[in-house]
């Protein structure tokens, strides 16, 4: 043991304590960080996804069909025959009478 470290139990726990407490202030500034880059990732990815796309609610029609109103066929210069993709999500089931 050289002359500069402690013997005194008391002050050896308070040493460990304190680099505890330094490894978690470390752990959770590097946490924040991962989860900002995350965030930002995720709206950067919905801001690409609505660039050229549009949401809007449809009701489904007899034999399973939609419609895309005018204004965003309009915006998105879709015509008939064109090929789309259409992601589904549902948002409310009405109840058969």
């Amino acid at each position: 043991m050289t002359s500069n470290e402690s013997t005194d139990p008391v002050d050896a726990f308070k040493k460990v304590v304190e680099k505890g407490s330094e490894a978690q202030k470390d752990f959770l500034k590097q946490f924040s960080s991962i989860q900002q880059d995350a965030m930002q990732n995720y709206f950067a990815v919905l801001r690409g996804l609505s660039y050229y796309n549009a949401m809007f609610k449809t009701t489904v029609q007899s034999g399973g069909r939609i419609s895309i109103p005018e204004a965003e066929r309009q915006a998105l210069n879709i015509a008939d025959g064109d090929l789309v993709q259409v992601i589904v999500v549902p948002i409310e089931r009405r109840k058969k009478d």
